[in-house]
């Protein structure tokens, strides 16, 4: 079956649906799977550096200029794409499709899509327009080096490219499911993914009455809505059931929003060295944050309960789980 079907049948049974595998158990062995070791024995570290190799050597060879026409548009994509990062959604991608017996190879195109998408939305985040930053990742941010025009072509460049990436590259998986991704991918930059929750960011900042409401609807959407879906999408590529898949995605959405609660944490308690980006801009902005709403220590348990419940979705999975449920617990606990 070629794309161009996969999007037919799709039409025809509704989009993202497809036949449930006979599983119906999340299957716990697997011969080559790194965290076959009990949670007390898997490091984390060790883990995040086998993973970082690859993840690193196929961004860098997803943007090549083939012209000299192109020379500067992609040396902008790469500037930002390569400027380094925690790389979590690509890592988050791989564990889950390894989680289901998948391979790096299955997952790698939508790894690399997931950063690219990230990298757009931090491009555009910093703008004038937007947040108006110099410093991302300890570096100039990209339109400080290539100004505003080009910086604006260069987020919009790394977000088409996402969804070539994935269509072109990844191989040996059913394509009504890379179809599926496909379709996730394009959710979570739209009114109801990134798109939607910066602008309601940008409408709440200097706002008065902000509630916890609006701020979770916000970084729903902003920020654990792209998590979900590289959880999702690896579960996905990997060969999990639509119970797996939503399973994952109760996982992602919470650990999506600790990311975030810790990231305000973060702006109020680390150091601009730290952060690698300008620290206490939040409050310089008047943003709602959650240690606005409910105090730094009310934030911090905020982040824990979400962790709590993120990593009690994956029970059903056991140790399988242990890449997960450890990056779960190192995003409350980093320091940048």
């Amino acid at each position: 079956m070629n794309l161009t079907s996969a999007l037919s049948l799709l039409l025809i049974s509704s989009a993202a649906a497809f036949a449930p595998s006979q599983r119906t158990q999340p299957a716990f062995a697997s011969k080559t799977s790194l965290f076959q070791s009990t949670a007390t024995q898997f490091d984390l570290n060790e883990y995040l550096l086998a993973k970082k190799g690859p993840i690193e050597a196929a961004l860098a060879a997803s943007i090549v200029s083939t012209e000299p026409q192109t020379k500067k548009i992609c040396e902008s994509m790469l500037y930002s794409l390569m400027a380094g990062g925690k790389r979590i959604r690509p890592v988050l991608c791989l564990a889950a499709c390894e989680m289901f017996d998948g391979s790096d190879e299955k997952a790698m195109p939508a790894a690399v899509a997931l950063e690219m998408i990230h990298t757009m939305s931090l491009i555009h985040d910093d703008l004038p327009a937007m947040d108006d930053d110099d410093l991302r990742r300890g570096k100039p941010t990209n339109h400080v080096l290539y100004g505003e025009d080009v910086a604006i072509l260069a987020g919009d460049a790394l977000l088409s490219d996402a969804f070539k990436h994935v269509a072109l590259h990844t191989k040996g998986v059913d394509p009504v499911r890379v179809l599926d991704v496909v379709v996730r991918l394009g959710v979570s930059v739209g009114p109801k993914g990134l798109a939607g929750g910066q602008v309601m960011d940008l409408e709440c900042e200097g706002k008065q009455g902000v509630s916890l409401e609006d701020l979770r609807w916000i970084h729903t959407h902003k920020t654990a809505t792209l998590l979900q879906v590289a959880v999702a999408s690896g579960a996905i590529l990997g060969g999990a059931t639509p119970e797996e898949v939503a399973a994952c995605e109760v996982f992602a959405l919470n650990i999506g929003l600790a990311f975030q609660v810790a990231d305000d944490i973060l702006d109020v308690t680390a150091s601009t060295e730290d952060l690698g980006k300008t620290a206490g801009k939040d409050e310089d902005t008047d943003k709602t944050t959650y240690p606005k709403l409910l105090g730094l220590d009310g934030a911090k348990a905020e982040a824990q309960r979400l962790v709590d419940v993120a990593k009690a979705a994956l029970e059903p999975f056991g140790e399988r789980a242990v890449a997960l449920n450890a990056i779960a617990d190192y995003i409350i606990d980093r320091k940048n």
